[in-house]
């Protein structure tokens, strides 16, 4: 019994799934007449390059094809023997197996000298051209540059790059394309009505997903999930069969994503552990659909083109979570997780890097405000000191004491080092190195002490992003200027600065401590290190 992919092989043009363009070419230069002496068909394994070049064997030999046609008739003597591979003016030559000068010399130099039997054209079809050796290929040179008016050479390789250009600038070269999932879904079904199957179409879905692109591959998968299933095939059978997909735990983590729902985001991957998903696979995949949502959000075509394939089902449904994202937060998002992937590796708890940008990219449920910015523990005030549960705004009533200049700028400092964060999470910290300087003509003075911190701030990047949230939380446009003060004197950061307290509302806090602790690096210390601060005897 023949296997699906052979039964259900394209015997003509209209039965090629995909290669649009290519298809259009060939029938074009059939009707036309305006047949090439050398074709070179490259592209992946298993998208129709061997059986586009048996099709147009069989057109340009067809007793039957009018001069107006393309079609071959599939009726005709030389149609039959070539679709039984028995017509001895159709030669197919694997390359792979005849990797010698003295085999092109013998079995294609001299065959092309003979004219064919009983067909109009003599072609020669060679298989993974590439493998032949640069002997092999000089000595093809010549026939191919000057063949007999008879002969077509059509040369098939996966690896064009291999194939000498002295070869490839004689041929007329077609680029063949990995199949699409919803042309991969449409020949499926059209085998499976042959075949009197009843499947879902969903599951043709991910056989075509599972395939990525290659139609040999579905029919294989199929052909074994009817083996195991019989002629109904239900999902539960096809499980059996078909690897594993995560794309629904994809989805419903891009929703608690979208939520914010850190807690539901930590119990899936954790879920995902118990199951045995491998991790790193789970994160690229999660990557590659909201790359899909940001092309979207560019250019729905772009999307189309360029976006990982889910069919048409999941495309809706991850369109409709993805509404849900901004552009901007779904740019974050990657960021978060590409770091996460990379640090899969390294981590003991595998799912912890993982766990961590989740939480990085959204609030708990049930608790309010940022917790996950370092920034808001500066907010803690003496009476919940141990909680983390209310975001922190300074209000101070002294702002010279705390370093400032400007009292507009003190007020919504700590709004600037929190929207920041959002965007850059290293150059938050950067800013609480610096002491603000008093506005003149929409420009602000950042005071730095080390170089480093300047270079960077005046980074166009990083200067327009500042710029951007100043302009946000001050109502105004305004413009930085980066200033060295090797003098300058900064206790963790100059939010403090040379204040004697910091302030939060009306409240002051007490930070008791001691140098011997300071020293030790306990959390205190990093506190005081980060986000400022003094200790009070």
């Amino acid at each position: 019994m023949a296997t699906l992919y052979r039964k259900y092989r394209p015997q003509n043009f209209n039965e090629v799934v995909g290669q649009n363009y290519i298809k259009i070419t060939l029938q074009n230069e059939i009707q036309s007449g305006n047949i090439a002496h050398a074709y070179l068909f490259c592209g992946p394994r298993a998208v129709g390059k061997t059986t586009m070049a048996r099709v147009f064997s069989k057109s340009v030999n067809c007793l039957n094809r009018k001069e107006t046609e393309f079609e071959p008739c599939n009726e005709c003597a030389i149609c039959r023997d070539i679709n039984d591979n028995r017509d001895l003016d159709i030669i197919e030559i694997d390359a792979a197996s005849y990797t010698g000068v003295d085999n092109v010399r013998e079995n294609i130099i001299a065959s092309a000298r003979v004219t064919p039997s009983r067909c109009k054209y003599k072609i020669f079809i060679i298989d993974e051209v590439h493998m032949l050796s640069i002997s092999a290929f000089n000595a093809l040179l010549k026939i191919i540059e000057e063949p007999p008016s008879f002969v077509i050479f059509i040369l098939c390789t996966t690896e064009v790059h291999k194939v000498p250009n002295t070869i490839i600038s004689r041929c007329q070269r077609f680029d063949f394309r990995r199949i699409n999932v919803n042309d991969t879904v449409k020949k499926l079904n059209y085998i499976a009505k042959k075949e009197n199957i009843k499947i879902d179409k969903s599951i043709l879905e991910t056989i075509a997903r599972q395939s990525e692109g290659y139609m040999r591959d579905a029919e294989s998968l199929l052909g074994q999930i009817v083996s195991i299933s019989g002629k109904e095939i239900t999902a539960e059978k096809a499980d059996l069969v078909i690897p594993r997909s995560d794309i629904n735990e994809i989805i419903n983590l891009i929703d608690n994503l979208a939520k914010k729902d850190s807690a539901g985001g930590v119990r899936l991957i954790n879920k995902l552990v118990d199951d045995g998903v491998d991790l790193k696979k789970f994160v690229s995949d999660l990557i590659e659909i909201m790359r899909k949502l940001i092309l979207g959000k560019i250019n729905p075509s772009l999307s189309e083109r360029l976006g990982l394939e889910l069919g048409e089902n999941f495309e809706n449904i991850v369109n409709e979570v993805g509404r849900n994202l901004s552009l901007e937060r779904l740019v974050y998002l990657i960021e978060v997780f590409i770091k996460a992937k990379n640090k899969i590796k390294e981590s003991h708890i595998p799912q912890l890097p993982i766990e961590l940008a989740i939480i990085e990219s959204g609030q708990p449920i049930g608790l309010s405000g940022n917790i996950n910015n370092p920034g808001n523990l500066a907010g803690l005030n003496s009476d919940n000191i141990n909680s983390a549960a209310k975001p922190f705004v300074r209000q101070s009533t002294d702002f010279k004491r705390a370093g400032f200049k400007d009292k507009d700028i003190a007020a919504g400092w700590n709004e600037v080092l929190v929207k920041v964060k959002k965007y850059n999470h290293s150059l938050s910290f950067i800013l609480r190195a610096c002491l603000p300087g008093e506005i003149s003509d929409n420009k602000l003075p950042l005071i730095f002490k080390y170089k480093f911190h300047k270079e960077r701030i005046n980074d166009p990047q990083i200067k327009s992003l500042v710029e951007k949230v100043l302009g946000e939380v001050y109502g105004r446009p305004l413009t930085i200027e980066s200033v060295i003060n090797e003098k300058l004197e900064i206790n963790g950061s100059a939010l403090s600065g040379v204040g004697d307290n910091l302030i939060s509302g009306n409240k002051k806090i007490a930070v008791v401590n001691d140098k011997k602790e300071k020293d030790g690096g306990n959390m205190v210390s990093d506190v005081l290190d980060i986000f400022g601060g003094k200790v009070v005897k």
